[in-house]
C-alpha cells in the first residue's frame, strides 16, 4: 500500500509539472513570441504531454493495484512470486531503458543549447529538452529507487 501510495502521490507531481509546461509553453508561443522560446516550447509541450498520459495512468492505476497485491495476500500468496514479483522486474528493467532514453535527451540538450547560436530556436529547444529530461530523470530516480524497495519486499515473503 506505502509503495502504491507513493506511485500515485508522484504521479499527482507529473501531471502537474506537466501541466505547468505546457501554461509555459501557451505563453511563450502566444505572448513572448520570440524565436528562442517558440523552440523551447516544443519540447516542453511534447514532453508534458508523455508526463500528463503517464502521471494520469498510474495516478488511476494505484488504487487498482493496491486492491489487486491485496487480494493476493490474503487469497493466494503463491502469486507474489509468480506475479508480482516477475511484474516488478520488468517495471524495474524498463526503469533502466528509461533512464537511458532521458540521459541521451538531456544531453542532446545540452549539445543542442551550447552548440547553436543564442536566442535561436534551436538553443531553446535544448534548454526546453534539457530541463524536462532531468526532471523525468529525477522523479524516475525516485520511483525506481521505491520500485526497488518495494521488489525486496517481496523478496521476503517468499
Amino acid at each position: 500500500t506505502k509503495y502504491f501510495n507513493a506511485e500515485k502521490h508522484e504521479s499527482l507531481l507529473f501531471v502537474l509539472v506537466g501541466l505547468m509546461a505546457i501554461s509555459l509553453a501557451t505563453y511563450f508561443l502566444i505572448k513572448v513570441k520570440q524565436t528562442f522560446y517558440n523552440g523551447m516550447s516544443y519540447p516542453l509541450i511534447a514532453i508534458a504531454l508523455i508526463q500528463i498520459a503517464v502521471g494520469s495512468s498510474v495516478y488511476f492505476r494505484s488504487p487498482k493495484d493496491i486492491l489487486r497485491v491485496e487480494h493476493i495476500l490474503q487469497t493466494d500468496q503463491q502469486k507474489i512470486e509468480t506475479e508480482e514479483i516477475p511484474r516488478m522486474e520488468v517495471v524495474m528493467k524498463n526503469f533502466v531503458i528509461y533512464r537511458w532514453v532521458e540521459i541521451v535527451l538531456l544531453f542532446a540538450g545540452i549539445i543542442f543549447f551550447f552548440y547553436f547560436k543564442p536566442m535561436t530556436p534551436w538553443k531553446g529547444i535544448g534548454l526546453g529538452l534539457s530541463i524536462q529530461s532531468e526532471f523525468l530523470l529525477q522523479l524516475d530516480y525516485f520511483a525506481e529507487s521505491r520500485g526497488k524497495i518495494y521488489l525486496d519486499y517481496l523478496g521476503t515473503m517468499i
